[in-house]
Order: structure tokens, then C-alpha cells, then sequence
């Protein structure tokens, strides 16, 4: 994952008010913490932030008055209803430095007819450099059928991450469609229809 550069603003005053006003005019408050320093309390532009934070575990790279700090999200905090980025809680890192980061799992691949699947585990748990972040893990189903199950240990880690999660949590469990739940469904869909 490349990281993406923004420029930010050193900021002295808090509280709602100046989140509101901050908020107003394209900014979002965020805060930098980590390696025992003391947290750098910032701003950052809203567009640009919101484009960045789409992917999961964003890699940072931040312009403060001069100064570049590399920087991994760790939290954003949204509005409920218009779903806004309100603040963004920020973890300093170092290249080359290894951190503990949460990988959304996606399923590719169709079954072989007459199977369904159920995924147990949507993120797992990894070690990896902070620099070379996956931004997810595939599990191939590939013509897989019912009895077949996927654990962590089975997953294709990418080349320097270390697995973290137990070896024998399970990711994707197999099973045969329950022909009587489908006929319920077709069922309802004709009485809906009706």
C-alpha cells in the first residue's frame, strides 16, 4: 500500500466549538500519538482525508509546518447519520517498523453448484511492516464443497507478515444449501409478489 501525503496544520485551540467552526471550513481535527511522545494535536483537509481513509489501515504520510511524520489511522470517529469524519486518532510509525493491524478478509472465487458458505472471520489479525501494509487477504473458493473449511493457517499471508490469530480459528465454513430454506424464501417472494 503506497502512502498517501497530506499536508496538515499544528492546532492549539479544542473542544466542540472549534471542531464545529474546524468542521465548517473543510478541516478535520486529528491527533497524532506514539513512541512515547507527546501528541501532536492537528488538523487536516476534509477532502483530502476522507479520499485517503477509504482503505483500511491508511498509511499516512503528513506535512507539518515542515516537518514529515509518518503516520498509521488507527480510529475515526463519524457522524452517525450523515456519516462525516469527525476526528481521526493517528499512530506514529517508523519505516521499516512492524505494527499489530486488522486485514478485512474477502472471498473470490463461486463454489461448486449446491453449496453456500459462511465467513466466520471478516478481519484477521496481523504482523506486518507499517510501510508494506496489505489492504486485504483473499481466500479462494474456488469449486470448494460442502465439509471443506479454510483456517488462518491456510491463508496466503503476504511475503514479511506474521499471523497472529490462532492457526485453527476458522475463516470459511462450507455446507451444503438447505434446499428447504431456499423453496421458504421462493415462497415468500411469489406471496410478496402477489
Amino acid at each position: 500500500m503506497s502512502e498517501q501525503k497530506l499536508a496538515a496544520e499544528v492546532r492549539t485551540e479544542f473542544g466542540k466549538g472549534f471542531a464545529r467552526r474546524a468542521r465548517a471550513a473543510g478541516q478535520i481535527p486529528a491527533v497524532i500519538y506514539g513512541h512515547g511522545a507527546e501528541p501532536i494535536h492537528i488538523t487536516l483537509p476534509a477532502r483530502s482525508t476522507t479520499l485517503a481513509v477509504r482503505v483500511a489501515n491508511a498509511l499516512l504520510s503528513l506535512d507539518i509546518n515542515g516537518e514529515d511524520h509518518l503516520a498509521l489511522v488507527k480510529d475515526i470517529q463519524r457522524d452517525p447519520v450523515k456519516q462525516i469524519i469527525e476526528h481521526v486518532d493517528l499512530l506514529t510509525v517508523r519505516k521499516g517498523e512492524k505494527v499489530t493491524v486488522d486485514i478485512p478478509v474477502h472471498i473470490v472465487g463461486e463454489l461448486a453448484p449446491g453449496n453456500v458458505y459462511n465467513q466466520e472471520l471478516t478481519v484477521i489479525s496481523l504482523e506486518a511492516e507499517a510501510t508494506h501494509l496489505p489492504t486485504a487477504i483473499e481466500v479462494d473458493i474456488e469449486g470448494r464443497s460442502a465439509g471443506q473449511h479454510i483456517h488462518a493457517s491456510d491463508l496466503v499471508l503476504p511475503k514479511g507478515s506474521i499471523l497472529l490469530a490462532e492457526p485453527e480459528a476458522l475463516v470459511v465454513n462450507i455446507s451444503e444449501a438447505n434446499e428447504s430454506a431456499e423453496e421458504d424464501a421462493e415462497a415468500g417472494a411469489e406471496a410478496a409478489a402477489e
